[in-house]
């Protein structure tokens, strides 16, 4: 067994898109980032990663390189579980937590959890999605942004 963390953070900006856990939510201030800045799957792909000893999210997609501009970060996700597989691991359950003060997500945890289901190929049982806000404190508190917590747990399947 393997356990890695993940963590992402990105800026909230009106004019922009969110997108959280791989699904659209229409609000007034989307995030600022490369990719469609979709910390969620930003902070599992670096939990899993973590977790299989192989670097972070930014060395494997570099948020220089073109290729990645804009790209769904459901893209990212698939093609972080192909890295970890050929490694020999498979996903025992994911943990997250989200912070972000508003908009309230809670009504949108289970498409989510039914969205990464479906992209890792994994049981929704298996997915647990939190949120919180930070009771206006910081910069999450004050709107400027959202971040993302993720704990993973790897099982070797070389063994």
């Amino acid at each position: 067994m393997r356990i890695g963390n993940g963590y992402d953070v990105h800026q909230l900006a009106e004019g922009e898109e969110l997108w959280l856990g791989g699904i659209y939510i229409n609000h007034s201030k989307g995030t600022v980032g490369h990719s469609d800045g979709d910390v969620l799957i930003h902070a599992i792909c670096d939990a899993l990663l973590g977790a299989a000893n192989m670097r972070d999210i930014g060395f494997h997609f570099p948020d220089t390189s073109s290729d990645y501009k804009n790209i769904d970060s459901k893209i990212l996700l698939k093609k972080t579980i192909e890295i970890i597989t050929k490694k020999g691991y498979e996903i025992c359950n994911i943990d997250t937590t989200v912070a972000l003060q508003k908009p309230k997500i809670i009504n949108f945890i289970p498409q989510m959890q039914e969205i990464l289901a479906k992209t890792m190929n994994i049981p929704i049982d298996n997915i647990s999605i939190k949120a919180t806000t930070t009771e206006k404190l910081g910069f999450v508190g004050k709107e400027e942004g959202v971040e993302a917590y993720a704990v993973v747990l790897l099982q070797d399947i070389k063994i």
